[in-house]
C-alpha cells in the first residue's frame, strides 16, 4: 500500500505542471456586453465594438513577447528572492549567478516543445528554498506561474517527493542532479503558429422569431486581411466595418438608411485562439418612426435692401391665475360645519346631565326604602314587647276571672288600644 501511494505522488509531480499548462491563463469569454438601441428610421446606427487585446501587433522579430524565468526564495538564514535565470524566444537563456553557470539551465527547445523544466546538476546546501517558474506572454498578457519546493539532505533513506498540500516538495540528496518540472504545451507557448490566422472577427443578424443557430452572418474579417462579405448589404454599402479593424481594434457595425426591416439582434462576435481569447457583444436595434421634416420658410426680401430695425423683445411677466372659490358659499359652508359640530356637542352635554340626574333619583328613591323597612322592623319589635308584656296582666286577670267572658272581652279591647297608642307614638 505504500509503494502505491509513492507511486501515485511522483505521477502527480510530473503530471499537475502539465495540467496547470493546460488550465491557467483562461481569458474570459461569452458575452461581456449587452445593449437596447432606438432609433428612428433613415438615420444612421452605430453598433459598438471594441477591444484592444484584438490589436494586431504580429510578433515578427521574436522580440521577447513570451519569457520564461526562474526565481528562488531562499527563507533562511535570511528571507531573499533571487533571479536564477530567464529565456525568451528571441535570446538565449540568461543565468544570474556565475556559480552556477554550467549547472543549472532549462532546455533550448523550450519553446517549441512547452517544457520549461530547471535542470540542476551537482545539487549543493545553497540550493535549498522555494524555486518558482514564471511564464509571460506580453502581447495576450497572460501570465502564469508555479511554484516547486526543494530541500537537500545528507542521508538516502530521506531523499523523497511529495505534495504539501500547496506545492510539490522534492528532497535531493546532496551531489545529485534534479529536474524541477514545469511544462506547459498550449500552442501559445510554442513556434510554429499562424499568429494571423486566429484572429477573426464576425457580426451575426437575428431578426424577430428567428433561432439563435439560424441568424444570418454579415461579415468575416482575418487579421491576415482577409474579408468575407455575406448578402446585399454590404454590397450595396448599407453596412460597413472599418479597414483597418485588427490596427485599431475597432469593429463597430454602421448601418445607414435604417428601415424597419433592419430591426432584430445583432452580436458581434471577438476570436483570438492563439491567446484563447473569445468576446461577444450583442445589440438590439429597434427601429422607431421616422422625424418630422423642419418646415422651410422662403426668404423675405426686403425693399430697397434696408434691413429691418433690431427690435429688443421684451419678456413678458409671468401670471399665474390662482382661483378662488365664491365668497357667499365658502362662508356658508363653514357655517354649516360649525353648527354641526356646536349641535353634537349640546347632545353630548344634554346626554350626560340627564343620566346623572337619573342615577341621582334612583339612589334617594334607593335610600327612602331602606329606611322605611327599618322602621317597619321598629314596629314590629314594639308589638312584639307588648305581646311579651300582655300575656302577663292576662294571666293575672284570668287567675282572678276565670270564668267571666265579659271581662276577658273587655281586656282584649284595652290591649289594643294600648297597641294602637304606641304606635301612633
Amino acid at each position: 500500500m505504500h509503494l502505491v501511494m509513492t507511486l501515485l505522488r511522483i505521477v502527480a509531480v510530473f503530471l499537475l505542471p502539465g495540467a496547470w499548462g493546460q488550465s491557467g491563463g483562461s481569458t474570459l469569454g461569452g458575452v461581456v456586453e449587452a445593449k437596447n438601441i432606438t432609433l428612428p428610421a433613415g438615420s444612421k446606427a452605430v453598433l459598438p465594438c471594441h477591444s484592444p487585446r484584438m490589436v494586431w501587433t504580429q510578433d515578427r522579430l521574436k522580440d521577447r513577447q513570451r519569457v520564461v524565468h526562474w526565481d528562488l526564495v531562499r527563507s533562511s538564514p535570511e528571507y531573499s528572492v533571487e533571479r536564477v535565470l530567464d529565456m525568451s524566444p528571441g535570446a538565449r537563456q540568461r543565468v544570474y549567478n556565475g556559480f552556477n553557470k554550467g549547472r543549472i539551465s532549462i532546455p533550448d527547445s523550450a519553446f517549441n516543445d512547452g517544457n520549461f523544466s530547471l535542470i540542476i546538476n551537482n545539487v549543493v546546501l545553497t540550493d535549498k528554498g522555494v524555486y518558482t517558474c514564471n511564464l509571460h506572454h506580453h502581447y495576450c498578457k497572460i501570465h502564469q506561474s508555479i511554484q516547486i519546493q526543494l530541500n537537500v539532505t545528507k542521508s538516502v533513506r530521506k531523499e523523497k517527493r511529495y505534495w504539501d498540500g500547496e506545492k510539490t516538495v522534492f528532497v535531493v540528496l546532496l551531489g545529485k542532479s534534479v529536474v524541477l518540472p514545469c511544462v506547459n504545451r498550449r500552442s501559445l507557448w510554442r513556434e510554429g503558429l499562424q499568429e494571423d490566422q486566429q484572429q477573426v472577427a464576425h457580426w451575426d443578424f437575428q431578426p424577430p422569431g428567428v433561432r439563435p443557430d439560424r441568424a444570418d452572418r454579415l461579415v468575416d474579417l482575418y487579421a491576415s486581411g482577409e474579408r468575407r462579405d455575406y448578402g446585399p448589404r454590404f454590397a450595396q454599402s448599407k453596412m460597413s466595418v472599418e479597414e483597418d479593424a485588427f490596427t485599431l481594434g475597432d469593429f463597430s457595425l454602421s448601418i445607414a438608411g435604417l428601415r424597419p426591416a433592419d430591426k432584430g439582434l445583432y452580436s458581434c462576435h471577438l476570436h483570438h485562439h492563439y491567446c484563447g481569447l473569445y468576446e461577444r457583444r450583442i445589440f438590439r436595434l429597434t427601429v422607431g418612426p421616422s422625424l418630422p421634416s423642419a418646415p422651410t420658410t422662403a426668404p423675405r426680401i426686403l425693399k430697397n435692401d434696408v434691413p429691418e430695425p433690431r427690435t429688443e423683445v421684451v419678456e413678458a411677466p409671468r401670471v399665474v391665475n390662482v382661483i378662488l372659490p365664491e365668497q357667499r358659499g365658502y362662508f356658508v359652508q363653514h357655517l354649516g360645519h360649525f353648527l354641526a359640530t356646536f349641535l353634537l356637542l349640546a347632545f353630548i352635554v344634554v346626554v350626560v346631565i340627564v343620566l346623572t340626574r337619573r342615577r341621582k333619583n334612583r339612589g334617594l328613591e334607593d335610600d327612602l326604602r331602606r329606611s322605611d323597612r327599618g322602621n317597619v322592623i321598629t314596629g314590629g319589635e314594639m308589638s312584639l314587647d307588648c305581646t311579651e308584656l300582655r300575656p302577663c296582666n292576662q294571666d293575672r286577670l284570668n287567675s282572678d276571672h276565670k270564668n267571666n267572658l265579659l271581662k276577658e272581652r273587655d281586656m282584649t279591647k284595652d290591649c289594643n288600644r294600648d297597641f294602637d297608642g304606641k304606635l301612633w307614638k
